[in-house]
């Protein structure tokens, strides 16, 4: 019940707000262009780092990391381990995206089983998820996702190992505000790294969807992250120092659209309103930061409101 406990308490404050902080966090930044105020204005809305929350994410993480040993990262990018079961229970828009009751997609979903059926998945997972293994039988993990209760049954062709593991790196972004902030543990203190204006996934389907809310492990990085134009299989250009965490999601630079192929170091549309595709999208010296600093499956990515 103790494990459950810590998986609540994250959960909840990906919805809620905090009041209390639990960790001690310093700023002694690495990275300093482009820093935002810990409160600041957008025209005019006050807008703000949520410490409170962050503070009790770290905590949370902690104790979790206390109590398990093992480790895994659910995984199906680009549905390469399979497509998945229909679920249970599901809904189709009318572009025929298919998704749980939960709003997670089956496009890259991972199968998440009841313990006493493992017929039909009772939802998925996303792509890049944290988890915690407790067991493993011959076809199947015993997982609990970090960001909801319950233990459940994963297919193992869907599951990557990480093994006993200390996070000393959390990458947080936060969907309301608009803006994202790098932390290190050195001892008992979170030393921020750095607090700048990004741009989210905004909800204009079929081609734009919202980041989605979660905690991730950075997967891979591309010096060059290649992107269509929107209905077609044509290039329409890249995005710099791109770090993948869930599906296509990626932190990156100020995209280049093609013919151009000059870096662009900032957009006025940074901490404005969400209008990316799913990524999220940085100042390029901020991003190339991020692509240095990260390291792939030892730093996760914590997306919140």
């Amino acid at each position: 019940m103790m494990i459950l406990r810590h998986y609540i308490t994250i959960l909840f404050l990906m919805g809620w707000g905090w009041n209390s902080f639990a960790v001690k966090i310093e700023k002694k930044l690495l990275y300093d262009k482009h820093t935002l105020q810990d409160t600041y204005k957008y025209g005019k809305q006050e807008r703000c780092f949520q410490w409170n929350k962050i503070s009790v994410f770290l905590d949370s993480l902690e104790a979790f990391q206390e109590r398990n040993d093992g480790y895994g990262m659910l995984r199906n990018y680009k549905n390469a381990n399979g497509k998945p079961p229909l679920t249970r229970k599901y809904v189709t828009n009318k572009y025929k995206q298919i998704r749980d009751t939960f709003g997670v997609n089956r496009y890259q979903g991972i199968p998440l089983y009841r313990l006493d059926d493992v017929r039909v998945p009772e939802r998925y997972g996303r792509d890049g998820a944290y988890v915690s293994v407790i067991s493993d039988s011959a076809d199947y993990f015993q997982v609990i996702p970090v960001t909801f209760g319950g233990i459940w049954h994963v297919p193992k062709k869907y599951m990557k190992l990480i093994g006993p593991l200390s996070i000393k790196k959390v990458i947080f972004v936060d969907r309301t505000n608009q803006n994202i902030v790098t932390l290190e543990q050195e001892g008992a203190t979170w030393l921020v790294r750095s607090m700048n204006p990004i741009t989210t996934g905004a909800n204009r389907p079929p081609y734009q969807q919202p980041t989605p809310p979660g905690i991730y492990f950075i997967q891979r990085k591309l010096l060059e992250m290649l992107f269509l134009k929107d209905g077609s299989d044509e290039e329409g250009g890249f995005a710099p120092y791109a770090s993948r965490f869930t599906g296509g999601a990626y932190l990156h630079g100020v995209p280049v659209n093609y013919p151009d192929n000059k870096l662009i170091e900032y957009s006025w549309t940074l901490g404005t309103t969400p209008r990316s595709h799913m990524c999220v999208r940085n100042a390029t010296s901020h991003a190339k930061f991020m692509y240095d600093w990260a390291e792939v499956e030892k730093t996760l990515v914590i997306v919140f409101d």
